[in-house]
């Protein structure tokens, strides 16, 4: 007997038809003598209706309110899923964030868990009984609901598995595993069978939209197992999975190691630069330090070399979605900085190589400067860790810088069509 998690997203519970094929797959698992407990997401489109409201309602809403409101999507679905395996025959109830309880901090809108007492719910699962649980919510002080961001239900499925010592933590979703890159950009993408947490931390980080990144961190932090699946395949269940396991290192032997596991892409960034900035100690801090005092997450820094006028310019990027707030800041910190002008770009993307294998390998960033090169595709950009190398390009360029690096890493599959 296992006791596993089972998370299912908002396409997977579109509606009471899947709803009951969640049930049936459900109801498999329990059948097979394990302890089960679901995670759900809001219906596909759910939460963005209940943002709308909110914004509709008033510009500057409450977030203990938003919260409040957004967080019922999945409490609904928790209920209903309840409500169809019961009629499956299965035990079941459903438990919301504060009965738990899931305590989270009290930043609203962006909470993060803290502890989650399971004493409760493991009497509830000992007595054979299914434990729904709506996720992206939580409960702060005691009191006031939470939620933990968008795709935050994964984060949930995976922090109720560490608490209660889950054997696995299956993530179902309209996909049926990770692939080497997006198949609809190349259909000779292959499924891999297991990566790294390290190798999927990066992969999410630099725009994989498997997993939200912040579970994967956590699962890596708790060494929870995860597996990738498809609730639209049949066929996978605990001992017949067709998807993709994400493990430790240790559990990858040297025969599955891949020097590149992945190529990863992401639209969703805008690129600043701030002309003759004063080449001096602490000019870069004050770039930097209100952008962190916002709350703005920069990402890759270039600063060139110094002009002999003893000013240089400082290039970095930033989420799309937070270019208004940084020229905002960047403006009001002026005078502060010391610049001439501010320049930005949204038709920018950035392409990542991924893989532990670069640890061991010299040449990974050759090879994809070279293949880049040699297409005419320009970087602007560049950022490095241990196993990834991101470079950002001209978004025009984006589907054929992924499709001629997937080949150039060896990673097309010989039997696609």
């Amino acid at each position: 007997m296992a006791r596993i998690v089972m998370k299912f997203g908002g396409t997977s519970m579109a509606g009471i038809e899947r709803i009951r094929n969640v049930a049936a797959r459900v109801k498999r698992e329990v059948e097979a003598g394990n302890e089960v407990a679901v995670v759900v997401s809001a219906m596909a489109g759910e939460t963005d209706r209940l943002v709308g409201f909110c914004r509709e309602a008033s510009s500057l809403y409450d977030a203990k309110e938003y919260d409040v409101v957004v967080s019922a999507g999945e409490q609904i679905t928790s209920g209903l899923l309840a409500i169809a395996l019961q009629a499956a025959g299965c035990k079941a109830r459903s438990w919301l964030g504060w009965q738990l309880p899931i305590n989270t901090s009290d930043a609203h809108g962006s909470a993060r868990i803290g502890e989650i007492d399971t004493v409760a719910l493991d009497a509830s699962l000992a007595d054979g009984v299914v434990a729904v649980i709506p996720g992206f919510q939580g409960v702060a002080d005691g009191q006031r609901v939470t939620t933990l961001g968008r795709g935050g239900s994964d984060t949930s499925a995976v922090a109720m598995a560490a608490a209660m010592k889950a054997d696995r933590c299956d993530i179902y979703t309209d996909v049926d595993g990770v692939y080497t890159t997006d198949p609809r950009i190349v259909p000779r993408a292959r499924k891999l069978g297991k990566v790294t947490y390290e190798e999927m931390l990066e992969l999410a980080s630099v725009g994989a939209k498997v997993l939200q990144t912040r579970s994967v961190g956590l699962a890596m932090k708790e060494n929870v197992r995860v597996r990738v699946l498809s609730s639209f395949e049949d066929g996978d269940t605990s001992d017949g999975h067709r998807g993709t396991l994400i493990v430790g290192e240790e559990e990858i032997d040297d025969m599955e190691r891949q020097l590149i596991t992945g190529i990863a892409h992401d639209k969703n960034e805008a690129k600043i630069t701030l002309t003759q900035v004063s080449d001096r100690p602490g000019s870069v801090a004050a770039i930097f330090a209100p952008l962190a005092d916002a709350g703005i997450n920069v990402d890759m820094i270039v600063q060139n070399v110094a002009h002999s006028t003893g000013s240089t310019d400082v290039t970095f990027t930033v989420p799309s979605a937070d270019l208004a707030r940084t020229l905002d800041v960047l403006d009001k910190a002026k005078d502060a900085i010391g610049f001439a002008s501010l320049v930005h770009d949204t038709r920018v993307a950035k392409v990542s190589v991924v893989g532990v294998g670069m640890r061991s390998h010299a040449g990974v960033a050759s090879t994809m400067f070279t293949t880049l090169g040699e297409r005419g595709i320009n970087i602007q950009a560049i950022a490095t860790s241990e196993i990834k190398v991101s470079v950002l390009i001209e978004e025009d360029y984006t589907e054929l810088a992924v499709r001629v690096l997937h080949t150039a890493y060896g990673l097309d599959a010989e039997d696609a069509a």
